[in-house]
């Protein structure tokens, strides 16, 4: 896998989003609750990411953090996709499939409110770190088992931490997919070059992401929304010559929380002012970009 410092450079393609939009924002609801680490799963270590330190041995169950994850399956995923509908957007979710066959309820209604279903692993874990037959079997999984639980057949695909240096081949292999979010590069979907073929990269951000509260960067819901806010107003002043994309990552047990959902409620209240804001799950974004801006039309 090469490097790409250049991208686009100074020449931004000055594309088209549907309806003349200046901004395509991407909202993205990880679903990673009851696929981390766990010493009941037969894991050697329970889950470290947490809300706060923990002094657990790694090799014991940490009760605590536990509680914290289930957090967003019991309660924050409800709050978020109450808010959605209020608001009359769709999201893309990344979905670990052993998450949602732990909560059926919960995929049924991704997809009956008009969500995208991603494929996030079958386990919330580092496929960096997984052997190439291991990783291409976990694919595999992952597919069966979310078309099975929630009806669609995956057709992106993100894992924790990003990919590994065989991850994209092992997607293309599989097929069904039209895209991958593993970049943080750009503020506009590229193709990059897979098996020989081209093969379009729809980017994420960890920057506005409610994962800051815990890994830090993040203290108040203003930080959030100011964030957020700040973000939308650059891209959306840009896009008014050169269309943007904004992606906002968010978590059932961050952002589901009380006061964090008021942060991204606010944010939504906000660009609802705004003429030329087009909602997008990314399968939207990555069909519309194929269908317009087919490999070799465009640089990067």
């Amino acid at each position: 896998m090469k490097r790409d410092l250049i991208g686009y450079g100074k020449d931004v393609p000055q594309i088209e989003w549907p309806g003349g939009a200046r901004i395509a924002v991407s909202l993205v609801v990880n679903y990673e609750e009851g696929a981390e680490y766990s010493t009941l799963d037969g894991d050697t270590h329970h889950e470290t990411n947490g809300e706060v330190p923990s002094p657990v041995p790694t090799q014991d169950r940490d009760l605590n953090n536990e509680s914290f994850f289930e957090y967003g399956s019991r309660v924050g995923v409800w709050r978020l996709l109450d808010m959605f509908k209020r608001h009359g957007v769709t999201s893309t979710f990344f979905s670990c499939a052993l998450a949602l066959e732990r909560n059926p309820e919960v995929a049924r209604e991704i997809t009956a409110q008009g969500h995208e279903v991603c494929g996030h692993g079958y386990r919330w874990e580092e496929y960096h770190l997984m052997d190439i037959d291991a990783e291409r079997e976990a694919i595999a999984k992952t597919v069966a088992s979310l078309e099975q639980t929630t009806g669609q057949r995956p057709v992106g695909w993100f894992t924790r931490y990003g990919p590994s240096l065989n991850t994209r081949d092992l997607v293309v292999d599989e097929g069904g997919f039209i895209y991958d979010s593993a970049g943080l590069n750009d503020d506009l979907p590229y193709y990059v070059e897979t098996r020989g073929k081209p093969w379009l990269v729809v980017p994420y951000s960890m920057e506005t992401n409610d994962a800051r509260f815990w890994r830090g960067g993040l203290v108040s819901i203003n930080d959030f929304y100011e964030y957020l806010k700040e973000t939308f107003d650059c891209l959306y002043q840009e896009g008014a010559e050169r269309p943007k994309m904004m992606s906002v990552g968010l978590h059932c047990r961050i952002a589901g929380r009380p006061a964090r959902s008021r942060a991204v409620d606010r944010f939504l209240n906000y660009t609802s002012d705004f003429p030329g804001v087009w909602f997008a799950r990314r399968d939207q974004i990555a069909r519309w970009w194929l269908k317009h801006y087919p490999p070799g039309m465009l640089q990067a």
